[in-house]
């Protein structure tokens, strides 16, 4: 075969190899828990922490569960319960038009400490996940391209200690949907060496709508402002706060 012929055929067989990797996110939820979490009381429903049922961050309306599995964009494949480590549930979405992948892990409200420790060593690129689906083996946990967490902002009221230094030098993307995140959880991702994709300079609340819109330009390889945009657009979008507030609140960076 001919050199240009050939680098052709590499390049092509190369694409094609990358496209047919899937990409995996891995979102932990700290769920809504008026008793053992410094929030401002939310109704009864919305805020029992040790029930799926109704929480504000995973059954409710904009809670993570309900919102991607009410998405066009998303199909929910497998849902667990009561699987240990003090998730109350574990939900497997598959995007639509993409070989993308999201799991999302419901932990009970009054382990937010332990859900914050097993999201940052995960940034970390530590504590892989493999779920089977399809005769085929996605990697979540620290082997997921993009981590997540939604919830209080738990960082306000403690510290924690684990496992930060990176495993390797893999690029690992982080959205941070929590009260204050930027000022909170920046010592902890300077040690895990994630990517703050998105996080927050000030109050919001963390619905799962504004982690959808990133998804959306993360899944289609936008740069990072482009994504945070998307992000503030969408806080915008739903709280009719203001793009200019929403994009002072939602940044990229450090």
């Amino acid at each position: 075969m001919k050199p240009l012929l050939f680098t052709i055929s590499l390049l092509l067989s190369l694409t094609v190899f990358s496209q047919s990797q899937p990409k995996t996110i891995h979102v932990f939820v700290a769920l809504c828990d008026n008793v053992n979490q410094g929030i401002v009381p939310v109704p009864a429903k919305l805020g029992n922490g040790q029930d799926i049922k109704g929480n504000l961050y995973w059954s409710a309306l904009y809670g993570v569960k309900t919102h991607f599995k009410n998405s066009k964009d998303w199909t929910l494949i497998t849902s667990e319960k009561a699987i240990g480590n003090h998730i109350l549930e574990r939900v497997l979405f598959k995007h639509n038009t993409t070989n993308t992948y999201l799991l999302a892990d419901a932990y009970d409200g009054k382990y937010i400490k332990q859900t914050t420790i097993d999201f940052l060593e995960a940034t970390a690129g530590r504590n892989s996940v493999a779920i089977t689906h399809k005769k085929q083996v996605l990697k979540f946990g620290g082997d997921a391209q993009l981590l997540t967490y939604i919830g209080h902002d738990g960082l306000m009221e403690f510290n924690v200690q684990g496992d930060f230094k990176p495993v390797n030098e893999t690029k690992r993307d982080a959205i941070i949907l929590a009260c204050i995140s930027k000022d909170y959880f920046k010592p902890y991702l300077k040690q895990t060496k994630a990517n703050p994709l998105v996080w927050t300079t000030g109050l919001m609340a963390p619905e799962a709508y504004t982690l959808k819109w990133a998804i959306d330009g993360w899944i289609l390889n936008e740069s990072d402002a482009q994504i945070s945009e998307r992000a503030a657009k969408a806080y915008h979008h739903y709280q009719k706060c203001g793009l200019k507030g929403a994009k002072r609140l939602l940044v990229t960076g450090y």
